[in-house]
C-alpha cells in the first residue's frame, strides 16, 4: 500500500500551451531608432522627452548598426568637457556601440532572463532576416512574470 496524498490534484500545475513565453510575445515593435548621422544632443532630447535609457541605431535599410545609450552620451559629454573640446561633430557614430548583442525572438522569456542576469545589459535588440523587428529590455520581462504570475514556472 502507497502513501496517500491528502493535498489532492493541483490546479494549474503547468503552463498552458497558449500561454505565451517567448520573447517576441513581449518585445516592444515600436522602437525609437536612432540613424549614426545624428547629434548626440539630439539623442538626449529624444531620451528626455521619451522617458527612455537608450535605443537602437539603423541604417536606412532598418539594419542594426549599434546602439546608443544614456552612458555613451553622458561619456561624449564628459570627455568633450574634459578635453576642453567643442560639442561639434558629435554624432551617434563617433558615440554608438557597434558590436551588438542581439536576443532571438524565440527565446523562452526565463531563458531571456538568464541572458540578461549574465550580461548585465538592460536591452536586447531582436533581429529577423538582417532588419530590427524589435527590443525587449528588462522592464518586458518584469511584465511577462507578472503576467504569468501564479503559474507553476517549472
Amino acid at each position: 500500500m502507497g502513501i496517500k496524498s491528502f493535498e489532492g490534484p493541483r490546479k494549474g500545475q503547468q503552463i498552458e500551451n497558449n500561454q505565451p513565453l517567448k520573447v517576441s510575445d513581449y518585445m516592444t515593435r515600436d522602437l525609437i531608432t536612432f540613424k549614426q548621422t545624428q547629434s548626440v544632443e539630439e539623442v538626449i532630447d529624444t531620451l528626455i522627452k521619451h522617458k527612455i535609457s537608450g535605443g537602437p541605431v539603423v541604417n536606412d535599410n532598418n539594419e542594426l548598426i549599434g546602439i546608443i545609450s544614456e552612458g555613451d552620451c553622458i561619456k561624449q559629454i564628459s570627455d568633450s568637457r574634459y578635453y576642453n573640446m567643442p560639442q561639434e561633430n558629435n554624432s551617434v557614430e563617433k558615440h554608438m556601440i557597434r558590436n551588438v548583442e542581439t536576443i532571438d525572438g524565440n527565446l523562452n522569456v526565463f531563458d531571456a532572463a538568464t541572458k540578461f542576469l549574465e550580461s548585465k545589459r538592460r536591452r536586447f535588440p531582436i533581429v529577423e532576416n538582417g532588419k530590427l523587428v524589435g527590443q525587449i529590455s528588462q522592464k518586458d520581462i518584469l511584465k511577462a512574470a507578472m503576467k504569468l504570475k501564479g503559474q507553476n514556472w517549472k
